[in-house]
Parts: structure tokens; C-alpha cells; sequence
């Protein structure tokens, strides 16, 4: 089981599956036990900076056989732990710092301290801390007494319902899929394998999440969409009877919305990763691999290609189509479509080029104000009111 688990780890964080410190401490017939390495908060103390680079796969600089106790950030770092550091411009630091050694990128210099030096030293850095560290134990098992499952429900049996949980009529929980305390299934639900809801999370009746879905707490997936249209000076609602679809890999933050259709689907593509606070209107279709950071707020109807990034704060007006791998910068107002591969951040949101030049001109207007005023002085105008 354990065994397992640490490839799986190893192979989501794109760590080679043979380098894990439990190969490495049966090779080395290490006194150390796996209890260390099992993921329930113990640490496996005295592992050598040589195990650790045997774990992601690096280079080591300097002395290898020095032990490392425990895995902090630059910040926090001290004599025995290990610490990371992606950009030289942070290599003062580790200098400074009391940090044994330091996992980094593979073009960073000798600095006299111990190095592995890695491809990826954040997600080597990663693999190392759930090592050392294990994670949090959120495991949990069964059906809570306190949860209520409607007999219709087919839940899986492997499947964990935390307490006060509720599953509505005819909802199907895949395998390995978790439900936290007080998390909500409407009607007619659908959850596939390893979907993780984390405690409050509401999904309304109908909706679809597929595989390998994390959804953090407080979110509301599948609430009505904000439609309304005038009749006789008033705000009639128009029904909201389509569905909400979250493609497999998704992650979504904490207090994040996603509007149901007005009639078919809203959908979220493969792979994307929406941060807290963030809100999707009814009807939009947001493409593949998408990254859209906190308080962006999307009007309904809107379409996004894959692998698009919108910075925190961004807003975007209804109907428009933002195109495959384009970025929109932060605080940006969308008001119109944005093509493929394009940068564009302001209000209104215009390609970056021309938003700089055009931020460069209104940061000038002092200086040329002082000087049209030298120049009116000089031909006797008289100066305009101000």
C-alpha cells in the first residue's frame, strides 16, 4: 500500500517511480522503518542528502552523507533541514540562512554549502517534505452515522462519507471518492473515482464531476444562473434547468461558484485549476487546462480555449470568446473577444503593447503639461482653464 502510494506521488509530481526513499532504505538496509515514510505525520530522521537525491533523481554538490532532519522553506529553514531555491536572485539567502543543504535548479553555482541540484526543485522539494513529513491524516473511512444517504443512492463501497454529509436520490459516488463533513449531493448527482469534496462543498441536483476532481470548502457547484428578464417592470426569473459538467483533473478553491446552465451544460475542461473566490457564470464553456486566479468573476455565456490565464480580479462580460493559450493581466476588464495567443490587461483590456505604450504617454502628461505651459508663456497665450 505503501509502496503505491509513493509512485503515484512520485509519478503526479513527475519524480522517476525507482528513486523513493522506501527503495532506497531497503537497498541501503537502512535501520530506518517505513512507519517513517507512511504518511501519518512521523519523521524519518538521519536520512543522508545521498537518499534524498536518490529520491528525486539529482546531482549532489558537495557532501552528500550529511543528515537532514526535516524540509523547510528559506524562511524557516535551520541546521539540519534541507531547503530549496529556484532563482539565483535567492541564493543570498540560502547563504545566510541556517539550512544544511538546499534542493536547485541545475544551472545554480557552488556556494560551499551541500546542493542537489534537480530539474524541477519545487516539485523535487515537494517529494521530499511529504517524506520527511508525512501529510495531514484526513483518512476516513465508511459511511458516517451522522450522514444521510437516500436508498436510491448508489455509493461505492470504498468510497468515504464524512459526518452530516448528504446524498440525494439516484446519485451514483464512484470509487475512492470522499465526502467531508457536510458536504451536499442534489438529486441525480454523479461523482466519479477519487472525487474529493471537501467540508460544505453543495453540489445542486443533476450535476456531473469526473474523475480525480478536488473541490475545496465552501463551494457551490450548479446554483441557479442569474437570468432574469423584465415583464410588466418587473424581474421575472427565467428558469435555470441545465447542469453543471467538471471534467476530469479539476481543482477548485474554497468559496468558488459555477452557475448551471440556463438549459444545457456549463462545463469546465480537463485539467483546469480555479483558485478561491472565484465566480462562473451560467452557460460558459471554460476550455482544457485553464488557470484562473482568485476574485476573477465571469459573466454567462462566455467561452474559453485551452490553456488560458486570467490573473486575479479579472472580469469578463457575457457572450465574449477568449481564445486558446491567451493571458489576461490582473484587474482586467473584458469586454470584448480576445484572440489566440494574445496578451492583453487593462479596462478595457487591450493587446499588452499597446496598453504600455499608452500607460507610458499617461505617465508623461505632467511633464508635457509643464511644457505647453512654457510654450504658451512663450507665444503670449493666454492659458486655458485647467
Amino acid at each position: 500500500m505503501l509502496a503505491e502510494r509513493v509512485a503515484a506521488d512520485d509519478e503526479l509530481l513527475g519524480l522517476p517511480r525507482a528513486g523513493n526513499l522506501v527503495n532506497v532504505c531497503r537497498r541501503k538496509n537502512s535501520s530506518r522503518t517505513l512507519d517513517a515514510l507512511s504518511g501519518t505525520g512521523g519523521l524519518l530522521v538521519g536520512c543522508t542528502i545521498q537518499e534524498i537525491s536518490e529520491l528525486v533523481d539529482g546531482e549532489v554538490v558537495g557532501d552528500g552523507s550529511q543528515l537532514i532532519n526535516a524540509a523547510r522553506p528559506l524562511i524557516e529553514a535551520r541546521a539540519g533541514d534541507i531547503t530549496f531555491v529556484e532563482d539565483e536572485r535567492y541564493l543570498p539567502r540560502f547563504d545566510a540562512c541556517g539550512a544544511t543543504a538546499a534542493i536547485v535548479s541545475m544551472t545554480m553555482p557552488a556556494n560551499g554549502k551541500p546542493m542537489i541540484r534537480v530539474r524541477e526543485p519545487r516539485a523535487a522539494f515537494t517529494a521530499v517534505y511529504l517524506r520527511l513529513h508525512g501529510r495531514p491524516n484526513v483518512a476516513f473511512s465508511g459511511i458516517h452515522p451522522t450522514a444521510w444517504v437516500d436508498p436510491t443512492a448508489t455509493v461505492a463501497p470504498d468510497a468515504a462519507i464524512g459526518p452530516h454529509a448528504s446524498i440525494g436520490a439516484g446519485c451514483i459516488v464512484g470509487a475512492r471518492s470522499r465526502l467531508h463533513a457536510g458536504a451536499s449531493l442534489g438529486d441525480g448527482c454523479t461523482l466519479g473515482e477519487d472525487v474529493v469534496l471537501f467540508a460544505h462543498v453543495s453540489v445542486y441536483e443533476g450535476c456531473v464531476i469526473r474523475n480525480r476532481v478536488v473541490i475545496h470548502a465552501n463551494s457551490v457547484i450548479g446554483a441557479d444562473g442569474f437570468g432574469y428578464r423584465q415583464q410588466q417592470g418587473r424581474h421575472v426569473k427565467v428558469p435555470q434547468i441545465g447542469i453543471v459538467e467538471i471534467e476530469d483533473d479539476v481543482e477548485i478553491g474554497a468559496c468558488t461558484t459555477i452557475d448551471r446552465a440556463t438549459f444545457g451544460t456549463t462545463r469546465i475542461g480537463q485539467g483546469s485549476k480555479i483558485d478561491n473566490l472565484v465566480q462562473i457564470g451560467h452557460n460558459c464553456q471554460i476550455g482544457k487546462h485553464n488557470i484562473l486566479c482568485s476574485q476573477v468573476g465571469i459573466a454567462g455565456s462566455v467561452s474559453t480555449g485551452d490553456y488560458v490565464i486570467m490573473a486575479g480580479q479579472v472580469g469578463v462580460a457575457d457572450h465574449v470568446e477568449i481564445g486558446t493559450r491567451a493571458q489576461v493581466g490582473p484587474q482586467s476588464g473584458v469586454p470584448k473577444d480576445i484572440p489566440a495567443d494574445e496578451r492583453f490587461w487593462g479596462t478595457p483590456a487591450r493587446p499588452g503593447r499597446e496598453q504600455m505604450r499608452m500607460l507610458t504617454a499617461f505617465m508623461k502628461l505632467p511633464e508635457l503639461q509643464t511644457e505647453l505651459r512654457k510654450i504658451k508663456r512663450h507665444l503670449h497665450l493666454n492659458e486655458v482653464d485647467e
